[in-house]
């Protein structure tokens, strides 16, 4: 049970962080079949479609279509706005600020909230930097398409994990969709945690390890589907990466031991040399989460970034031939994201391991293997 509530806590705790550091992206997430039908009268922008379908949206954009008259319409699902200013709070959904219209001072531009009365938005460097002042920006705290995506992985999560639970109650025996999740959990278990924390204290982080694997690998999947409930780039916004890393590296600092910290600041060299190995070791300490944000966020927005370069290809040559070869290469694209999407999750829960078991390592006694 204990374990349980931990996995939600962390769970909920990716959505909370991930509020408080996301910085809001300048592009809506439109899709591609709807890019195309502009080509003919202007010049196709692939990185512009690529930028866009990658980044956040303040709606979750369904699809477009045309009436007889040839004037299109945008079927999206609009999601609630909330934003803080000067002159209080303002609540409401997308649908009533989008496509020119205007609210409470407010309307929306390529999918993202902006004030009609020339207030800026709020960012957080702007903010630390000193170049904005709180009276003079509006704070937008509203559920994007990403941290809807974030929900909608979570509520996910909750059912199956729940559902596995209260299985396990009745029965040993795994049952629907346990059969498929008990082997990955007892991997995660034999050939992460234990290996790289050890057979001691292997169980007080299997509920972490467990969340953060998980909650990577099925929000990858779901960034892979082009349609609703998918289609978010949400393991690709590097301020997700970010939280995840930044748990990590809390989880760490405060689980080392007084040997990990003497490693740090007593470093097995030369009192010389203290000047020059303490600050590596210091900086070392921030720069492991920091590879950690950085490989998730890469590997991730490149998959999605390759996947439609490959396509858009067909629009600027603009001749129907060339998707003989792009469609089978981004269909194999694809296919390989799959097993990128669970290979980037290992990578990522190994690592977290890893750095946690160096903190935890007991280097004067020798009751636990490690392998570092």
């Amino acid at each position: 049970m204990n374990r349980k509530i931990s996995s939600l806590f962390f769970a909920f705790l990716f959505m909370f962080m991930s509020g408080l550091v996301s910085a809001q992206h300048t592009s809506e997430g439109e899709e591609l079949a709807e890019k195309v039908e502009h080509t003919e009268s202007e010049n196709f922008n692939a990185t512009k479609m690529i930028m866009e379908h990658i980044g956040d949206s303040n709606e979750w954009h369904l699809w477009t279509t045309k009436d007889e008259n040839g004037e299109e319409h945008h079927v999206s699902i609009p999601l609630p706005v909330i934003i803080k200013d000067k002159e209080g709070w303002h609540t409401f959904l997308s649908s009533s600020i989008a496509h020119g219209h205007e609210h409470d001072g407010y309307t929306m531009e390529h999918g993202q909230v902006v004030s009609t009365k020339g207030i800026e938005k709020a960012t957080l460097f702007a903010i630390i930097g000193g170049k904005q002042k709180a009276d003079d920006v509006f704070f937008d705290l509203s559920i994007t398409k990403n941290a809807a995506s974030m929900l909608l992985s979570v509520i996910f999560m909750m059912i199956v994990f729940i559902g596995m639970a209260r299985n396990y109650k009745k029965s040993q025996l795994p049952k629907g969709f346990g059969k498929l999740m008990e082997p990955v959990i007892v991997f995660i278990r034999d050939e992460v945690a234990i290996p790289n924390i050890g057979s001691v204290k292997y169980k007080k982080y299997m509920p972490y390890l467990l969340t953060a694997f998980f909650f990577i690998w099925f929000n990858n999947l779901f960034g892979l589907v082009p349609f609703f409930p998918g289609g978010a780039n949400l393991t690709g916004n590097i301020a997700i990466t970010a939280v995840l890393a930044i748990i990590t590296l809390l989880i760490t600092l405060f689980s080392a031991n007084k040997d990990y910290w003497k490693h740090i600041f007593m470093p097995p060299v030369p009192i010389l040399l203290y000047p020059i190995m303490v600050p590596i070791e210091i900086i070392g300490v921030f720069t492991k989460p920091f590879a950690l944000m950085m490989r998730l966020f890469a590997n991730v927005t490149a998959g999605h970034i390759m996947i439609l370069a490959i396509i858009s290809l067909i629009f600027i040559f603009k001749t129907p031939f060339l998707g003989f070869a792009s469609v089978p290469l981004a269909l194999f694209v694809s296919v390989l994201e799959l097993l990128v999407a669970a290979l980037q999750a290992y990578i990522f829960t190994v690592l977290s391991a890893l750095f946690i078991g160096i903190a935890v390592a007991e280097h004067d006694h020798g009751h636990e293997e490690h392998a570092h």
